[in-house]
């Protein structure tokens, strides 16, 4: 049920070589600067297009062929970026981040230490903070991947997710979100810390979710709206 084929598909090479070794999927995230650090070599190579007004920090860097950096967006690194890969005006990418092919972080979204398998997006006002984004997930705008529970800061335990009356300790005191291949959310969603999501789950607009939900699950919030006469 943790496992990494549970939640993504691994034929692409690259997704392949990410989660090998690997038993259970949120153990890539500790793992993730030794990863990126071996694929970057102390480099920083830039094939693609950085565009005027684009920011790129010191930290190794690599930008593929066909990938684009956009005005305004600060790229911090050490970062992979694959091909047609595409990070959006205003956006921030944080240390120890992957971005595999035709992935997109949108205008004022901001990641660290997080994964997007290719066709992944994030395309607007989001936050994606130790998380792995499966192939072709699709965030809605405003839609905030929280990484940091404070209960269990404050108890100084570590994130648990339980499944099928089975609880697993995750070892981590900072994890967001896994999310399988084509799960997609609404707008002004919130994935508090520890949220597994099957592959092709669905969450409703301004629904805050927690824990694990399964395969093609569909996630509502229901509320009562009420309507009056102002004059």
């Amino acid at each position: 049920m943790v496992q990494p084929s549970t939640f993504f598909a691994l034929d692409h090479l690259t997704a392949g070589r990410l989660f090998g070794g690997i038993d259970r999927a949120w153990e890539l995230l500790p793992r993730l600067p030794d990863v990126v650090a071996s694929w970057l070599d102390g480099r920083q190579v830039i094939e693609g297009e950085v565009m005027a007004g684009a920011v790129i920090g010191p930290e190794p860097v690599f930008v593929a062929a066909g990938a684009r950096i956009e005005p305004g967006a600060y790229l911090c690194g050490p970062a992979y970026v694959g091909p047609g890969a595409v990070i959006r005006h205003g956006a921030y990418v944080r240390q120890n981040c992957i971005l595999l092919d035709g992935a997109v972080l949108g205008h004022a979204s901001e990641m660290k230490n997080s994964v997007m398998l290719p066709g992944a997006k994030a395309p607007h006002f989001a936050y994606l903070g130790d998380s792995i984004l499966g192939s072709r997930v699709n965030l809605g705008a405003g839609t905030k991947l929280s990484n940091l529970s404070i209960t269990a800061l404050r108890h100084q335990k570590t994130l648990t997710v339980q499944i099928d009356g089975v609880v697993y300790d995750t070892g981590l005191t900072k994890l967001g979100a896994i999310l399988g291949d084509d799960v997609q959310t609404g707008c002004n969603v919130v994935l508090n810390p520890g949220t597994l999501l099957g592959r092709g789950a669905r969450v409703y607009p301004n629904t805050s979710v927690r824990g694990y939900h399964g395969p093609g699950e569909i996630l509502k919030l229901r509320q009562h709206v009420e309507t009056a006469k102002w004059r």
